[in-house]
């Protein structure tokens, strides 16, 4: 789905801005948004016969540690020469750029997206594979050196869990407009049952999920990862749990889940079979901590769709739901969170 730019900008500038830095770029011939709802609003570009992507911070006032495009640029340059898939980047800009924040420029990817976890596209037969495909390259992402990438100081080493869970108590409510008692009290279990801290470091992306990655037209492989603007180093399970967290939401919402689906009937495999895959590919033992992951997961959401929720109220969301609506959205994930930690 394309949409009308969000960012009021001069043509003639951005078109000359990309021809001065953009390596094969001529003119600007067009120039449209993306729908989906990304956080940092993103616009296919087209010069001549060629393609790019356009992706840059919304306009106006902005949390201090979101919406940085300028980390999601240096992962996916490091990231060009292992075997993790993802879009080659040609140009960052700087904050005073033609479209008045800052942007990056990296290659349009031919390949698909699957937006249903459920893969209705495809023959029952063939889903499980996309899962398999799906679960290599995230290990392959988990088995990449960070400090071998120059990403040695991509995230603070070590207590994972415990700063993201200050980071996103602090975000969260930030963005709240008002106190929720049973978010507050999932915060608390949280931070009681926080995992020790085991040493393992690791590329994360943060949003890894499946309308997040580029599979090819055939759906035989992976063949990019999009969306880095959570990425950091940290353990890597957060990862994973995340991914597992998405399939059991709602099959509408914030994010596309599978629910209380049979995923027998669709010829998807099952939570314990995704992680058990996933660990045997890493050669590491399951999770001791899975239930805190998940919760951990969900409640990461509930301050995502929390700052969503605040965004729109200020008029300054790149896809804003209405408000109702997000309401009833983190409500579904406050209640999910307390089945999760109730076992």
């Amino acid at each position: 789905m394309m949409v009308k730019p969000l960012h009021e900008f001069d043509r003639s500038e951005l078109g000359s801005y990309l021809a001065a830095h953009v390596e094969g770029f001529d003119a600007l011939d067009k120039i449209e948004r993306f729908g989906g709802g990304q956080s940092n609003p993103t616009y296919k570009i087209t010069s001549g016969a060629r393609t790019f992507v356009l992706r840059a911070k919304p306009p106006g006032k902005l949390l201090a540690s979101a919406h940085q495009v300028d980390r999601e640029y240096r992962v996916l340059r490091a990231l060009s020469d292992t075997p993790v898939p993802v879009p080659q980047v040609y140009h960052l800009s700087g904050e005073t750029s033609p479209l008045g924040t800052m942007f990056y420029v990296m290659e349009m990817l031919d390949g698909q997206i699957f937006w249903d976890p459920a893969l209705p596209e495809l023959a029952r037969d063939r889903r499980g594979a996309v899962y398999t495909q799906l679960s290599r390259t995230l290990a392959a992402l988990h088995d990449v050196a960070p400090t071998q990438m120059g990403l040695r100081d991509f995230g603070a080493p070590g207590d994972y869990f415990a700063r993201q869970l200050a980071r996103w108590t602090k975000q969260y409510r930030a963005s709240t407009d008002a106190e929720n008692p049973l978010i507050e009290q999932l915060i608390e279990w949280l931070a009681a049952h926080q995992p020790e801290d085991d040493g393992q470091v690791s590329i994360v992306h943060g949003d890894f999920r499946i309308d997040n990655l580029v599979f090819s037209k055939d759906a035989s492989r992976v063949i990019g990862i999009l969306d880095w603007e959570l990425s950091t180093l940290g353990h890597p399970i957060a990862d994973l749990a995340y991914f597992c967290m998405c399939l059991r939401l709602p099959q509408s919402g914030l994010v596309k889940g599978l629910g209380s689906a049979n995923r027998d009937d669709f010829g998807l495999p099952t939570e314990e079979s995704i992680v058990a895959q996933y660990c045997v590919q890493r050669g590491i033992e399951p999770p001791a901590f899975w239930t805190f992951a998940l919760a951990f997961s969900l409640f990461r959401l509930i301050a995502i769709a929390t700052g969503v929720l605040k965004r729109a109220q200020q008029g300054n969301a790149s896809n804003p739901r209405g408000e109702a609506e997000t309401r009833r959205i983190i409500e579904t994930l406050t209640k999910l969170a307390g089945d999760v930690i109730a076992g």
